[in-house]
């Protein structure tokens, strides 16, 4: 699953994209990706509705699937356990060294972990993939257009690729930062920062730019009284984006 050629359809910068203080950021969070009570508990009450959705859309049982920013591997080895044959990618080691861990503890030792950023593989590995997922990561890179040119051509004709993110609205800015950084400390303090966030508008511009067509929008909503997230028709805070890659042209 990790062959194939393909004509890059972009232009890749030879530069890692990345901004050091992120993974920094997530390289202390990274002992703490498994605690499904600690500063990633939001992580794990999304992850249901987020493999869900993908699996619906994508059916990844045998299928070649690459986890861009996977952190400590929570969707990867969900999707593993879906019948994916998963490849999970992050620039924070020890997030690949917890990934790494917790594949053998649980038994799935065929999932495959990189340090490595999604430009440097899609060099390497141009259409290996069936489905590539970047959920949450978009927000955090320096140059996120370019992000979404390597995901494309990461992809196979015909193949799938999902992101998730956050909107850059007022809504968004009140409930994701105000109160879930600040106010009830949902999510660790300095995660987000309000001018880097992606409306849908403009990750759809990204995509077309890539050459891929948009194939579904969901809003997320997430409770957290009851740490549960469902899929709605309003993506004025999270959202998740599918996208298809054309057979051909």
């Amino acid at each position: 699953p990790w062959s194939g050629t393909h004509v890059l359809p972009h232009r890749m910068n030879t530069e890692p994209n990345v901004d050091p203080a992120e993974v920094a950021h997530f390289d202390r969070l990274a002992s703490r990706w498994w605690d499904p009570d600690g500063e990633l508990r939001t992580l794990h009450d999304l992850n249901p509705l987020r493999v869900e959705l993908i699996t619906r859309w994508t059916r990844p049982a045998g299928k070649a699937v690459l986890d861009i920013g996977c952190g400590g591997g929570l969707l990867t080895e969900a999707l593993a356990r879906a019948g994916g044959v998963l490849t999970g990618i992050d620039l924070s080691r020890p997030a690949i060294e917890v990934a790494n861990l917790h594949r053998h503890e649980s038994g799935l030792t065929g999932i495959r972990y990189i340090v490595t950023d999604a430009a440097d593989l899609a060099a390497r590995e141009p259409a290996a993939y069936d489905i590539v997922c970047c959920l949450e990561l978009i927000e955090h890179v320096p140059d996120p257009a370019g992000l979404v040119a390597a995901a494309a051509t990461l992809a196979r004709p015909g193949g799938h690729v999902v992101f998730s993110s956050i909107n850059r609205s007022l809504r968004a800015w009140l409930a994701a930062i105000v109160g879930g950084e600040y106010v009830t400390g949902l999510v660790p303090r300095g995660t987000h920062r309000f001018d880097q966030l992606v409306r849908p508008g403009e990750l759809d511009r990204w995509g077309r730019e890539a050459g891929l067509d948009l194939a579904a929008i969901h809003g997320v909503a997430y409770d957290p009284a009851t740490r549960t997230a469902r899929a709605t028709d309003d993506p004025k805070v999270n959202y998740i984006v599918h996208f298809r890659r054309p057979a051909h042209g």
